[in-house]
């Protein structure tokens, strides 16, 4: 296989926090190292990309706004009232704002010409939609994979509207290859396109990993980082548990759903610390202090696995997995951790499979699949 020319799409990308815009950047940047040409497609803000483009040999290009806009690379989303009720009234029956991306995502793709390997990175869905809008005789790539971090239609942690199974179908009828992070999220996608499916986990660059030397803390000091969501992955029983507590302890939070924590806040005081979201780099430098991390698993679902799971395993620190129930044996798992006992740590296997450049290689071998 000689050099490619790969186009990858995504909403966002870096500075964005967020494992959508991570998946896409990581990937561009490493198949440029690997010698590829690569073009990197998002809705950009006001960041200047400069010194990334020469840095990384990835070129980036702007999709453009809709004139509704949806969040853009910097993750600001600022918008007048009217244009917010828009959106309150017509998210899910329309998908909007989202919904708007098709056009600019076609228009954009069309605009770059003759490439090899197209690869669309949702969610949103409307990205991989927007693609679906080119027609055959339009098509001037010869590999398209669609990246879905979650399912759509068969996604537990939400319900869409019963009129978009014709969409998703029509998208899985256009695409050649639709990669999962996860071997559960398999039947989460209709079956008509199982041959299509194919297992590509989230990657990471072991080489940015710089942990800081553990130290044991001066009392058990455990940390959570990432989004939570009422009755499904929610810290709620966890919390009440906590607060039963008269031993010493420090809980940390990285959250950008701190309501969850507003009426605990009183009763936990200093034992709880509510901070800022940060960068993904120096939120692990801060996860590789603590005693152990924890995790709440998604209610209902093993089709989804959280990004941070990896990140997790990366800072080397013990992963004490509950669930939103936070059940009896869950509470005595719990109580071990906090004595240093963490036999029952959650393991995650096979670390390497998580390698960016292992997960590049898969990408690049869908291609050459398609073109022997």
């Amino acid at each position: 296989m000689g050099k490619l020319k790969i186009v990858i799409v995504s909403r966002a990308i870096l500075p964005t926090n967020a494992p959508r815009a991570f998946r896409a950047t990581e990937l561009a940047k490493v198949l440029a190292k690997k010698g590829h040409k690569v073009k990197l497609m998002a809705v950009l803000g006001s960041h200047d990309y400069g010194t990334f483009e020469r840095e990384t040999g990835v070129e980036v290009v702007d999709i453009g706004t809709p004139t509704i806009a949806t969040r853009n690379s910097d993750g600001k989303l600022k918008l007048p009232l009217w244009k917010l009720g828009l959106i309150f009234f017509f998210r899910k029956l329309l998908e909007f704002p989202d919904i708007l991306l098709m056009k600019k995502v076609k228009k954009a793709i069309l605009q770059q010409g003759d490439f090899d390997m197209l690869i669309t990175v949702a969610v949103p869905y409307p990205i991989h939609w927007g693609a679906s809008l080119i027609k055959q005789k339009e098509r001037r790539f010869t590999t398209w994979v669609s990246d879905c971090g979650d399912p759509y239609m068969g996604n537990d942690m939400g319900s869409r509207m019963f009129y978009f199974k014709y969409i998703e179908k029509w998208w899985g009828r256009k695409t050649d290859y639709i990669s999962v992070p996860v071997d559960d999220a398999r039947g989460s996608y209709y079956p008509e396109f199982k041959d299509k499916i194919v297992v590509i986990p989230q990657g990471f660059d072991f080489e940015d990993v710089h942990n800081e030397e553990y130290l044991e803390n001066n009392v058990p000091t455990f940390l959570y980082a990432g989004a939570l969501y009422k009755g499904k992955r929610d810290p709620k029983n966890f919390l009440d548990f906590l607060c039963t507590l008269e031993n010493e302890f420090k809980f940390i939070v990285y959250s950008g759903h701190t309501n969850h924590f507003d009426s605990y806040r009183s009763i936990l005081k200093d034992k709880l610390e509510i901070r800022p979201l940060i960068e993904r780099d120096i939120l692990m430098k801060e996860m590789s202090k603590m005693d152990f991390l924890v995790n709440i698993s998604n209610k209902g679902t093993t089709a989804q696995v959280p990004s941070k799971l990896i990140d997790y395993a990366l800072t080397q620190r013990p992963i004490l997995e509950i669930s939103s129930e936070f059940t009896d044996v869950e509470k005595n798992t719990f109580q071990s951790f906090l004595i240093k006992d963490y036999r029952n740590r959650l393991q995650i296997d096979n670390i390497e499979r998580y390698d960016i450049y292992n997960v590049a290689n898969q990408f690049l071998s869908l291609y050459n699949s398609l073109n022997i």
